[in-house]
């Protein structure tokens, strides 16, 4: 565990050149350690200053020479983001001031952060759950506005809020299947299980909701691998710059212009998708383009959906059939491309590989059939094709783990009411669904998995 005693200070912003540099203590000596090197304007100490209140000054070192000209902001516990007494410092920016103050910080009684040990404070002080602290991290790592989103949402409490109802409800069937049993003799109005069965199915099916969701969430924040592939010459250039609305590939009617995987991100609706336009798969014609189709294979082999391009002015051919084959155990969205020219393709051969649902007509060239497009990705991405995340509880990993186990736990539950075993047996279940989630919100949770946590934070958040 971390020890609490000691007052711990940090650089809480990126190292470099830049306006401002921030180092930050936490701890009952902060203010205590701050008005050892800090000398105010007014002459005032900031132990006298009150919470949430500024001085202006310089930073002194052992010798009464200045370091800096800063100021330092109080904030007093408990209203301060660890809950403990917090200074910080705001320093000119730059290496070499800020870490000038943080080593006064350091000789003057302060101690260096471990790797999230601000947050892991405020989540050991009360101020936030786990999933809260989780929160933090996705705030920081966020790339899209979707993402940033969800992780404001998880940083107001909205898995705490749900997790916690919840064990409300798992522990009101707790009590009454433990008051059947404790009270057996006496004559108590006992709710019978067939109402108790409901309860718990009904508590199971919030939890499967979550669990679907948190793929979704997973694709806001990631992104989906999305390889455009097909033989050379049949668009697949055209059609990335047609999505990216820009000229990122070169596009010429020359076959196997593109020797190499050009990639890029594209956002559908606040969907990142990371688009590569591989190189035309056919019998190599030199070792260059024999190098550009063994990477695309390997871009094919991680990406969860391809976009398999066809020229619509020519005939369905071995090569597209060789290719189909290739990605058999894809998701795959088939363009049948150029149909602005006279159409030779077979639909009914295309339709043989992919039915009638992921196909779509389109022309690269004059952007026919692009909007279309584009919601098919959306739908075949979030398999509802819905992206409404103001009405959904957002989840990680971690969380959807234990919610799966949680959820087998109330399945158990249920299927023992089922067959009319004694009140023990569901009761027992109920206890380890009700432990797991508190894994969740940090009422239950094992230090190692903390250590786990907070060490993905970096040092001085």
């Amino acid at each position: 565990m971390v020890n609490k005693d000691h007052t711990i200070a940090a650089i809480g912003t990126r190292a470099g050149e830049a306006a401002i540099g921030i180092v930050k203590l936490s701890g009952d000596d902060s203010i205590k350690i701050a008005d050892g090197i800090f000398r105010a304007r007014n002459k005032k100490k900031l132990k006298s200053l009150k919470t949430y209140n500024m001085a202006y000054g310089h930073i002194i070192n052992k010798e009464g020479s200045m370091i800096d000209e800063v100021i330092v902001s109080v904030m007093r516990k408990p209203g301060s983001y660890t809950r403990e007494d917090v200074v910080e410092i705001n320093c000119h920016g730059g290496l070499v001031a800020t870490e000038k103050v943080l080593g006064l910080c350091i000789e003057n009684g302060a101690r260096i952060a471990e790797p999230g040990e601000f947050t892991k404070r405020a989540f050991l002080n009360g101020r936030i759950d786990l999933s809260q602290a989780e929160a933090v991290i996705d705030v920081v790592r966020s790339r899209t506005e979707e993402s940033l989103k969800i992780a404001a949402k998880n940083l107001r409490g909205n898995i705490k809020k749900e997790i916690q109802n919840l064990r409300k409800k798992i522990l009101k069937v707790m009590i009454q299947l433990e008051a059947s049993v404790d009270f057996i003799e006496e004559d108590l109005e006992i709710t019978p299980y067939g109402e108790l069965e409901k309860e718990i199915s009904f508590i199971r099916k919030e939890m499967e909701k979550m669990i679907a969701n948190e793929r979704k969430g997973e694709i806001i924040k990631s992104g989906v691998k999305v390889a455009i592939v097909g033989k050379p010459n049949v668009g697949k250039s055209s059609l990335l710059n047609l999505l990216l609305r820009k000229e990122k590939a070169i596009v010429t009617s020359i076959p196997g212009t593109t020797r190499d995987a050009v990639e890029e991100i594209l956002y559908v609706e606040g969907i990142p998708l990371i688009l590569i336009d591989t190189a035309g798969i056919r019998k190599a014609k030199n070792t260059i383009e024999k190098i550009g189709i063994d990477r695309s294979m390997k871009h094919i082999g991680e990406a969860e959906l391809v976009l398999m391009v066809l020229d619509g002015s020519r005939k369905f051919e071995k090569y597209d059939r060789e290719i189909i084959e290739k990605i058999s155990r894809k998701i795959v969205i088939c363009c049948i491309n150029k149909i602005d020219l006279k159409k030779n393709i077979s639909l009914d051969k295309v339709k043989r590989h992919f039915g009638n649902k992921n196909i779509v007509e389109i022309s690269a060239l004059k952007g026919t059939g692009i909007e279309k497009l584009e919601d098919m990705i959306k739908k075949t991405v979030i398999s509802d094709g819905r992206v409404n995340f103001e009405e959904m509880i957002i989840i990680n990993q971690r969380h959807k783990n234990i919610l799966s186990r949680a959820k087998d736990s109330l399945e158990r539950a249920e299927k023992a009411m089922k067959i009319n075993m004694s009140e023990e047996f569901p009761s027992c279940d109920l206890k380890e669904a009700y432990g797991l989630l508190g894994e969740i919100t940090g009422e239950t949770v094992k230090e190692d998995v903390l250590e786990g946590i907070f060490s993905q934070f970096c040092i001085g958040k």
